[in-house]
């Protein structure tokens, strides 16, 4: 894969990590003018090839795959005009402001035989794959149960008046597309789309800052809890008439889990890799485009449209609307 990474932001940061475990043919930076000298700093330290100020010049040039790590309200744009170009894409949670977006960038991917992923960390690590391996251990579903919760600080600008992308409809923020995208991830990707879904939010200025999502499946339900404008010891579990499946860590970074099961037995899991938790989904989309596996891509895409679809459902309930919802 020859990859272009869009923006410098914290998560392109992040992924500085464990760049240099990813096997890439080829990698470029996208910066702006604003961030020029960030920029060009992350290329020397992480042996880029090339940068890049213009997206026009970047997307006439070899690389074969767009990373767009930039605000959610850009998803959609620049990854339209990727595909367009000829590029797959890999976009960074949530996949677009908006399902009708998503909807459109995979009419585009399509028809150009193009492959487009959600940068979602969890479904791809190996503490998740090996907790949907115990679920069946569980007896029948009764409650699922997950809480995110940060204190953001941003949320101290946002009560002195100053809005920050995380907290601006305008650029599709808020508590439920920031943090409770994982838990929903978590579920569906557990359990598939709900029969209802119900979202109680705690909305200032037009934007969701925590909430509570809840979702009906008919026989179980499960309650995904995230907050923005305060904080909470992390828990997630899900409770059957046999066992509880347990942890204490957020979805996206989970690493070990406990089944506790109804005899007084526990069973527990550990990765004890060290491995940085966004190096797995990295290694699956670089391992997909090289093979030209679409039946994967559509599988994990499929997963990506019922939580986009999930969320659509919570933000109208709550009568949030971004300015994406205008455009398109």
């Amino acid at each position: 894969m020859k990859l272009a990474f869009l923006g410098t932001g914290m998560i392109v940061q992040d992924l500085m990590r464990t760049l240099d475990k990813l096997p890439l043919e080829k990698k470029v930076l996208l910066g702006t003018p604003t961030t020029k000298e960030e920029t060009e700093k992350m290329a020397k330290e992480n042996g880029f090839d090339a940068t890049y100020y213009d997206y026009d010049e970047l997307l006439a040039s070899d690389i074969d795959t767009v990373y767009v790590a930039l605000p959610n309200f850009l998803h959609y744009s620049f990854t339209k005009k990727a595909l367009e170009a000829g590029k797959h894409a890999i976009i960074e949670k949530p996949v677009t402001a908006n399902y009708r977006e998503l909807e459109d960038l995979k009419r585009i991917a399509e028809e150009k035989h193009l492959m487009i992923f959600e940068a979602m960390s969890v479904v791809h690590m190996p503490a998740y794959k090996a907790l949907k391996e115990k679920v069946n251990e569980l007896g029948d579903i009764k409650v699922v149960s997950l809480n995110y919760s940060q204190y953001s600080s941003r949320y101290d600008a946002f009560k002195a008046g100053t809005t920050l992308p995380v907290f601006d409809p305008k650029k599709a923020g808020g508590a439920l597309m920031d943090l409770n995208v994982y838990n929903i991830s978590f579920i569906c990707g557990l359990f598939g789309e709900p029969k209802e879904v119900h979202y109680y939010a705690n909305v200032e200025k037009g934007i969701d800052t925590s909430g509570i999502l809840a979702l009906d499946y008919g026989t179980f339900k499960a309650v995904s809890i995230a907050a923005k404008d305060c904080k909470a010891p992390v828990t997630c579990s899900i409770q059957g008439d046999k066992a509880c499946l347990a942890m204490n860590t957020p979805v996206n970074g989970m690493t070990a889990f406990d089944l506790d099961r109804n005899d007084g037995t526990v069973e527990s899991f550990k990765d004890d890799s060290n491995n940085h938790r966004l190096l797995y989904e990295f290694l699956d989309f670089i391992h997909t485009v090289d093979t030209k596996d679409y039946d994967h891509m559509h599988e994990l895409l499929e997963a990506s449209s019922i939580v986009s679809r999930v969320m659509e459902k919570a933000r109208k309930e709550a009568g949030i609307v971004f300015d994406n919802d205008l455009s398109i």
